[in-house]
């Protein structure tokens, strides 16, 4: 599932790419993305159509469209979303990208949605899995939406003081804490390996247990690997893809996300493992990150 940095990437290109035009028709041949969405997807069909998109922004994974008459449209990518800026035609019933390339790559067929915009431009939604979820309500509405009315503070942005308090009112392993989207917002299973890593922390080691100067340094690692992900437009280890249909390049410097059994890169003579926490997989050195 794309987390922070690749969310953050997409809604960069977005703002850059789309801000501005207006939504002139939407399709779909998946109507299941739309069904939290009032009235399904006529119902947000009808919403959306003709509306301005004043900006686009992120709560934790969830991709914001502000819309022109108080109307906001939430994008969740899920498993395998990939929002794509691009042209495309229908042929023999299957959309297919006027540009070679990227967008023309298999990873980014798998196109549900299909988003019309003024001057020719168009937004598809490519989802393999189908899990993708797509809705649009009033903006006075938009805060009692369950997707965000309950979701933590952005790890980019909250103060250590904060993160504190939030991290050290939960119980359990330091990696689960970390994803949870109540806590902080926008870690998942790839950051939260690296962010422990850096940390030197290793993942099962019970909030109760961290003092305030192991707190402070899972709080500067956090910030310091998100900003080097977003600046390396995010992880493509699986099928992951920006607005261009192109792969990020944080998977190149992983430090110990899938690494089982290389070297660690301390050159502290460790060997990357890898631990089941629930049903999650967490890696991390045995030698910088004592249990």
């Amino acid at each position: 599932m794309p987390e922070l940095p690749e969310v953050q990437t997409i809604v960069n290109d977005l703002n850059k790419k789309v801000k501005g035009s207006t939504i002139t028709n939407v399709m779909t041949d998946w109507p299941k993305s739309f069904w939290r969405s009032p009235g399904g997807f006529n119902g947000f069909r009808k919403e959306v159509k003709g509306r301005k998109i004043i900006k686009i922004w992120r709560i934790g994974k969830n991709i914001i469209f502000d819309l022109s008459g108080n109307e906001e449209m939430l994008i969740h990518q899920k498993m395998t979303g990939h929002l794509l800026v691009g042209e495309w035609e229908r042929r023999d019933g299957k959309w297919v990208s006027k540009q070679k390339g990227a967008l023309a790559e298999k990873v980014n067929s798998y196109i549900r949605a299909m988003f019309f915009l003024s001057k020719g431009k168009m937004i598809a939604f490519s989802d393999m899995r189908k899990f993708g979820k797509i809705l649009a309500v009033k903006k006075e509405d938009f805060k009692n939406l369950e997707d965000v009315k309950n979701i933590g503070p952005d790890p980019l942005t909250i103060k250590f003081n904060e993160f504190k308090s939030l991290i050290s009112k939960k119980r359990g392993p330091i990696k689960k804490i970390l994803m949870d989207q109540n806590i902080v917002s926008g870690i998942g299973n790839i950051y939260a390996d690296e962010i422990l890593f850096v940390a030197g922390i290793h993942p099962l080691v019970k909030t109760e247990k961290l003092n305030n100067e192991k707190l402070k340094r899972i709080f500067n690692a956090g910030k310091k690997i998100l900003k080097k992900a977003v600046k390396l437009r995010g992880t493509s280890t699986y099928d992951y893809r920006d607005t261009a249909g192109k792969p990020g390049h944080y998977g190149e410097a992983r430090l110990v996300y899938q690494r089982t059994g290389a070297r660690c890169p301390n050159r502290c003579g460790g060997i990357i493992e890898k631990v089941k926490i629930g049903q999650r997989s967490a890696h991390f050195c045995p030698a910088c990150q004592k249990l």
